[in-house]
């Protein structure tokens, strides 16, 4: 297995993360079974960067999360994330960036996890009514009790990121990147290399879509999430397939899925980012590890960047609500 160091200052993971939120939430039903197995297979596969947060299943993904990895804790790079606030109903209260929640959140995550320590804590979302001073030096105080072994950040804005740097060092920011949603370039990703801070990119596949295996309204669960999500929506939805097919042809070229080849273009863009595409069963998760084969020529590049995804996709990345959440 490959690996990178995230940043200056954080820990050296697999190449390619595993995201663990579809296991139990959100893109439609999953087998705990089959979940277990996948995590399972991807410690055999060397794939030892696991990504969940506390919000996924309301609690669920961690505690599937800490059966899955006990006995084999010491082979994991384990990161997870406070700061999106549920009922115990689901329901959406708001983001807290708290230093008193930023505490009780931690030893939540502990106990559902059943460990001792995380090995990277996020802040999923920036509370806006929260200096982040004070949210990153509670987390701070987390490391200096041996509970937390690095810091990170998730869709912040530059001045934020740079902000929370002061405060402690910050391993990793944690943002939607991809063929599809390139945002990021323009003013994160200086950021956070000039500050030494590593890129973990989440939805590396555009939630599914750069898969190739989205084809109709039909492919989606009835209680899939992405229902809600505009570039799933009717009006867009045609129109990005028909992006994705181009990416198709591209792969077929290159003898490889489309799914290994937009992964291999986020692996492309830099020695400091890391994907973590999510699944929930052994066929796709062997399937993205494959990306790590894929190598892309400096032609090749040329041809996916001529594309220009990010500027024709249809719809915005997430609704309103939580659009309202990101970069800030």
């Amino acid at each position: 297995m490959k690996r990178r160091k995230l940043g200056r200052s954080g820990p050296t993971v697999s190449s390619i993360g595993l995201g663990c939120m579809s296991m139990s939430e959100f893109y439609g039903p999953a087998s705990e079974t089959e979940a277990i197995a996948t995590i399972h297979r991807a410690i055999e596969l060397g794939v030892d960067f696991l990504d969940t947060a506390d919000v996924y299943g309301v609690g669920k993904n961690e505690e599937l999360v800490g059966k899955a990895i006990k006995g084999r804790r010491d082979r994991i790079v384990l990161a997870t994330k406070f700061g999106i606030v549920r009922k115990p109903d689901g329901s959406f209260i708001g983001v807290s960036g708290k230093p008193d929640y930023v505490k009780s959140s931690c030893e939540a995550s502990l106990r559902r996890l059943g460990i001792d320590v995380i090995d990277l804590y996020y802040q999923h979302r920036v509370d806006p009514k929260t200096p982040i001073e004070d949210t990153v030096g509670a987390m701070a105080e987390l490391v200096a009790e041996g509970k937390v072994r690095y810091l990170g950040l998730s869709e912040a804005a530059p001045e934020t990121i740079d902000r929370a740097a002061k405060v402690h060092p910050i391993a990793a920011l944690q943002s939607e990147y991809s063929l599809f949603t390139r945002e990021h370039e323009a003013q994160v990703l200086p950021t956070v290399r000039e500050l030494g801070i590593g890129f973990v990119a989440y939805s590396p596949l555009g939630r599914g879509f750069l898969t190739g295996s989205i084809k109709k309204d039909e492919d989606l669960a009835a209680n899939d999430w992405r229902r809600g999500v505009p570039r799933f929506g009717a009006e867009h939805f045609a129109r990005n397939v028909a992006l994705v097919e181009e990416v198709e042809t591209l792969a077929k070229e290159k003898g490889c899925t489309p799914a290994q080849l937009a992964l291999a273009w986020v692996l492309a863009q830099g020695d400091d980012i890391v994907p973590i595409p999510g699944t929930k069963r052994r066929n796709y998760l062997e399937e993205n590890v494959g990306a790590l084969e894929v190598t892309l020529s400096k032609d090749d590049l040329a041809r996916i960047e001529a594309l220009a995804l990010a500027e024709k996709v249809s719809g915005a990345r997430y609704p309103d609500l939580s659009m309202a959440n990101v970069n800030r």
